[in-house]
């Protein structure tokens, strides 16, 4: 007969441990160890013939595992054409982001299509859902409904069914009694998730699990749940902007390279055709501290406004304001600025962000920023139809980027006619000229905002250390004069 125990399990790595300690003995985290009562009996250990019998990898047989759209084209991208049968996907992202709008979205497609689908409410009630399938035109008589956190009850309701797309709403919210503890701990979670892996591989069921993130934005929960799962979705975005972000962390079917965007409507999430467009929308052109920088985002290429402002310091500790972008390599630019170039920037208040809600956290937007920041701080603002892009080294010299030809083709789809690079960089493509520069002030230099009314007297071209007495600015046509 079994019996109950408890224990002490790491929520970071999975360790054990027979008392709770404030940090973990395995993997050193702080406050990780939760406890957990586990059922401990004896099991026999009797041999059992196999349920199939091991054949060559020649003969294994593909058609059954085939992707079945979901009738969402973006998130389709992302998966690879859609969900396979048997799988089980894991929906993270912060609360109010629209997973759950999303995920209905896909029942209500796929309910319309024909298949039969189940959803399984444990944070909501049934009306709370049903309002938002009214606004958002998800209402089907194929679409299965139930609110229910009892995870034996959960099953029952998958046997009764009988869907082939099950969506649990979320994972950190569903229990089970035998275990004991609350919903949420880490056996729970782990347990749950083993149960509806199972039940998915056995039944041939389309699983999707929404997960909770913690304060740093990764899932929470054991790491095994990460594990045990086929795809890990990674659904980002600002509450604030409409745009929506879809990235696939983990992937068995597929590649985790490709990117979904949505727009937040009224309706529902809509999808992105041309994210490009969007985020140079509202762009105004000629403002000093603006520049637009292309970038890679899986295998998508995006153009995306990098804005600076610089201004005096209003407290003894120069303020750095960011938004978008990856505060260290904004550290990293100013004080390349400062020792490299000569610009005496980060003496003052410092604001800069990625426009659209994006966050631009890749290297290659190095270069833009840097122009941007000089630009603020001259009052002189680049050409309306130049890109920069590449990467700034700790000697102020510019590295390449990865596909800088897409990045540049993308721009001179949208109409820039200039892209400031590094030497090293790749032939442009037709209809952009190519400025080449090998360090950051060579660069500043061929655009032509390192000097002006606002600048500083450390600011001035000829003060710079190491870079090019002369400013050579820009035609219309985008060539150097």
């Amino acid at each position: 007969m079994a019996r109950v125990r408890t224990l002490f399990r790491c929520s970071e790595c999975g360790d054990e441990s027979p008392k709770w300690l404030g940090r973990c003995p395995s993997c050193a985290a702080w406050s990780t160890l939760e406890e957990e009562r586990v059922a401990v009996g004896l099991v026999p250990d009797v041999p059992r013939a196999p349920a199939g019998r091991a054949v060559p990898v020649t003969e294994v047989d593909l058609d059954e595992w085939a992707a079945l759209p979901t009738g969402i084209g973006e998130l389709d991208r992302v998966l690879g054409g859609g969900l396979v049968p048997g799988s089980v996907t894991l929906v993270g992202g912060e609360p109010g982001i629209g997973k759950s709008t999303l995920l209905l979205q896909v029942l209500g497609t796929m309910a319309a299509a024909g298949a039969t689908v189940l959803l399984v409410s444990a944070e909501e009630s049934a009306q709370q859902v049903r309002l938002r399938a009214e606004r958002l035109g998800a209402m089907h008589p194929r679409l299965h409904l139930v609110a229910e956190t009892c995870l034996p009850d959960i099953i029952g309701h998958v046997a009764e069914v009988a869907p082939q797309v099950v969506v649990v709403d979320s994972i950190q919210s569903v229990h089970d009694p035998v275990l004991g503890s609350a919903p949420g701990t880490v056996g729970q979670v782990r347990d749950c998730a083993h149960r509806f892996v199972r039940e998915a591989k056995e039944r041939g069921l389309m699983t999707l699990l929404v997960g909770h993130v913690t304060k740093d934005g990764g899932l929470a929960g054991p790491r095994v749940l990460e594990h045990v799962v086929d795809t890990v979705l990674s659904f980002e975005g600002d509450r604030h902007h409409a745009l929506r972000l879809l990235r696939a962390v983990k992937h068995r079917f597929g590649s985790t390279q490709e990117l979904g965007l949505f727009e937040m409507a009224e309706g529902g999430l809509a999808g992105v055709p041309d994210a490009s467009g969007l985020f140079l929308a509202d762009r105004r052109a000629g403002v000093a501290g603006s520049v637009v920088v292309p970038t890679i985002e899986g295998n998508r290429p995006l153009l995306i406004e990098v804005q600076a402002l610089v201004g005096p310091a209003t407290t003894p500790q120069p303020r750095r304001a960011v938004q978008g972008l990856d505060p260290s390599r904004l550290a990293l630019v100013l004080a390349v600025l400062d020792h490299r170039v000569g610009l005496a920037i980060g003496g003052g208040d410092v604001h800069a962000s990625a426009v659209g809600g994006v966050r631009l956290h890749e290297p290659g937007a190095d270069l833009a920023v840097a122009l941007a920041l000089v630009s603020a701080s001259t009052g002189r603002p680049v050409a309306a139809d130049l890109v920069a892009c590449g990467e700034i080294g700790l000697g102020g010299e510019l590295r390449q980027v990865g596909q800088t030809a897409r990045r540049l083709a993308e721009a001179a789809r949208l109409g820039f006619r200039t892209a400031v690079v590094p030497t090293s960089a790749p032939e442009a493509p037709d209809g952009i000229v190519a400025l080449r520069a090998t360090t950051a002030a060579e660069a500043i230099d061929l655009v032509g905002c390192g000097s002006g009314p606002g600048a500083s007297a450390t600011g001035a071209t000829g003060a710079r250390r190491g870079g090019r007495q002369e400013v050579v600015a820009l035609r219309s046509d985008g060539r150097g004069a």
